[in-house]
């Protein structure tokens, strides 16, 4: 992007500059050795070093930016690989890869063969897990742990959890066995009152009234240097002083969640403090019970754009450094297509609700939220309580639609069908970032929710190939008083929406001919042998392999499946009989997805000449939309070479 640095405020990081200390540090045996009046400059080098090349390369910033000092101290105290940190969700990592020897390979960060944005156990020894999703560490590094002890390895085990995190039952279920084992995990709570839209509920503020027992922590930090003075006081005075901890703790604070748990408790620390973080970690480090380690951190830390506004700058594609203005595209994506035609919806139907999970932002809510604050909940970092409350809501005669991503709504499948279908509940579900999705690597795919959903009873699943056909499908949906869910992928719409405007007759499925998509063709009458029966995400893949197949004088018509479930299977044989060849295109994975049905369907009618090309059962890594499609063989090129092989063989 031009003039990324121009009229940059004199804030030393905003140059990229030398990172002498910080190119010095191979692993972390390295950074033990700098001094620790070096360690400010160090943070600062780290600072510059992610936001160039977040700025260049898109990423997670805010996060990043807030955990450094936290980082710098967990990597000094503790001996990774030895020892084991690991960070929930990961896309706070950028330290810990710049400390653990990938320094030089940071430029390449979220591109396409280069290294992940978040852990990943391929990339380093120093990564214990393939993390992506939230509320994960405790629980990984809890069976981790318990492995080690198993096997006599010596090792401490350190979760890295945000406070947003704590909102997914799984980190609650996590920490009662934790609670229950006595096992010695280290919690680290990094507490910046975030998740990705600002935290809610009373989790939140509970962590907020912990941080007013510094009284305690401060008090019982002196006790713990004056009886760590004195020869054999664990012996003569251990009970004593755990008791008298443990009243003094109880005077200040009736009821710490953490220690009914069975945890010690430790907080709240400054958390961009490196020498108060190392001098606790150094003392909880030889503790025999599980700690929660309570820190308290300012996201986007160093960078004013980022702190004054960390939910934009919480995942971002490319920007000026200068002012933290980012480009922006004439056409609308259809996350912001959604948004724009959900509000609308809402205007004329009060009983329209909206409903995310920690990610107003991301799924378009954000809007909603603003011009319909009574009508907009946001649950927190919890898919499955959002679709069964939704069915709760749709129970109350309400008209629920939850907005989650694809790969996150995985973690609500059993809720789907328990809560929703099971009842026929008139849940609208809105599965943003479905099918391919760049940049942020196999755990965010979006690639299973087809495969996932198509054998749910009850539940109608819709695909809009356009902003039109969008539109066309939310207003449908949230008058259907039935299960819906509705996917869309992440990317701009296709402008292809003058054949959708007069498509309402065609019903579940959308013929769109060639004529249409190359209109030099609309004159000279050609046979069109070739049919593509595509999803509605994969529609602009499918539309290019169309036009370059037209420059071969081989000619084509588009069947979109705006339903996916229930197909009209009678209207779709019917328009396949008149071609020689068919391929369908699925942005989904081709086990259990929807082109294998219809390639069986197909056959069974006698219309032979029938190919699938949909995803095979592959973790794709970062990269671009088009990068991805390469390696899955799923390019427009690849469609086109399939179509054309078909029609030879058909000859």
């Amino acid at each position: 992007m031009k003039d990324r640095e121009s009229n940059c405020t004199a804030r030393s990081f905003f140059s990229e500059g030398d990172t002498t200390v910080l190119s010095s540090i191979h692993s972390p045996k390295d950074l033990k050795q700098i001094p620790e009046s070096q360690l400010a400059e160090l943070s600062e080098e780290i600072r510059r070093k992610i936001l160039h090349t977040v700025a260049e390369n898109g990423g997670h910033l805010a996060s990043n930016l807030g955990v450094v000092e936290l980082t710098i101290a967990l990597h000094r105290v503790f001996s990774s690989p030895e020892d084991a940190i690991v960070f929930d969700v990961s896309h706070q990592c950028y330290t810990h890869k710049l400390l653990t020897g990938r320094y030089q390979q940071f430029g390449t960060l979220r591109k396409h063969g280069g290294i992940s944005g978040f852990t990943r156990t391929q990339e380093s020894p120093h990564d214990f897990f393939d993390n992506g999703h939230s509320s994960a560490s405790v629980s990984q590094a809890l069976g981790l742990l318990m492995a080690w002890n198993l096997r006599h390895k010596n090792g401490k085990v350190v979760a890295v959890i945000g406070d947003g995190a704590l909102t997914g039952g799984m980190a609650f279920e996590a920490l009662c066995h934790a609670g229950q084992l006595s096992k010695n995990l280290i919690v680290v709570l990094n507490d910046n009152q975030m998740s990705i839209s600002p935290n809610n509920g009373s989790l939140s503020r509970y962590l907020s009234r912990l941080t007013m027992t510094s009284t305690y922590q401060s008090f019982r930090t002196r006790i713990d240097h004056v009886v760590d003075a004195i020869p054999n006081s664990e012996r003569h005075l251990g009970k004593f002083i755990s008791r008298f901890k443990r009243a003094l703790k109880g005077f200040l604070l009736s009821n710490n969640f953490f220690s009914d748990l069975g945890f010690e408790y430790v907080g709240p620390l400054d958390g961009h403090n490196i020498t108060e973080l190392e001098e606790v970690f150094l003392r909880v480090r030889n503790l025999p019970k599980p700690v929660v380690v309570h820190v308290r951190t300012i996201k986007g830390k160093g960078y004013s754009p980022a702190e004054n506004d960390p939910a934009t700058f919480h995942g971002i594609g490319p920007f000026q450094i200068s002012d933290g203005t980012f480009e922006k595209f004439d056409t609308l994506s259809f996350t912001e297509c959604f948004s724009r035609y959900l509000i609308a919806l809402a205007e004329k139907n009060q009983h329209i609700v909206a409903i995310t999970a920690a990610m107003a932002k991301g799924t378009g809510l954000d809007a909603f939220s603003r011009r319909y604050p009574d009508r907009f909940f946001d649950v927190g970092i919890a898919e499955e309580h959002a679709v069964t409350f939704a069915g709760g809501l749709a129970a109350g005669g309400m008209v629920p639609v939850v907005a989650i991503y694809s790969t996150f709504l995985q973690r609500a499948v059993d809720q789907i069908i328990h809560d929703v279908t099971l009842s026929s509940r008139g849940v609208v579900l809105c599965l943003d970032r479905a099918g391919v999705v760049p940049n942020d690597g196999e755990t965010h795919q979006g690639l299973f929710d087809i495969a996932l959903l198509r054998p749910v009873p009850n539940l109608t699943l819709l695909a809009p190939a356009t902003a039109r056909d969008l539109e066309l499908c939310l207003a449908w949906a949230v008058e259907a008083k039935r299960p819906v869910a509705i996917r869309y992928p992440k990317m701009s719409c296709p402008s292809e929406n003058e054949a959708f405007a007069s498509a309402v007759e065609e019903g579940r499925g959308i013929l769109v001919p060639a004529e249409h998509l190359v209109p030099a063709l609309a004159a000279e009458g050609v046979e069109k042998n070739l049919l593509f029966v595509t999803t509605g995400g994969f529609y602009g893949e499918t539309v290019q392999a169309v036009r370059s197949l037209a420059m071969e004088e081989i000619y084509g018509d588009i069947y979109s499946l705006r339903f996916i479930k229930p197909l009209d299977e009678d209207l779709l044989v019917e328009r396949a009989k008149g071609y020689k060849a068919i391929v369908i295109a699925e942005d989904g994975v081709v086990t259990g997805g929807v082109g294998q049905y219809i390639q069986n369907l197909l056959l069974s009618h006698g219309l032979p000449h029938v190919a699938v090309k949909a995803f095979p059962d592959v973790f794709y890594p970062q990269g671009t939309r088009s990068e991805i499609c390469e390696d899955a063989h799923m390019s427009p090129r690849d469609l086109a070479e399939a179509a054309k092989k078909l029609l030879a063989r058909g000859v």
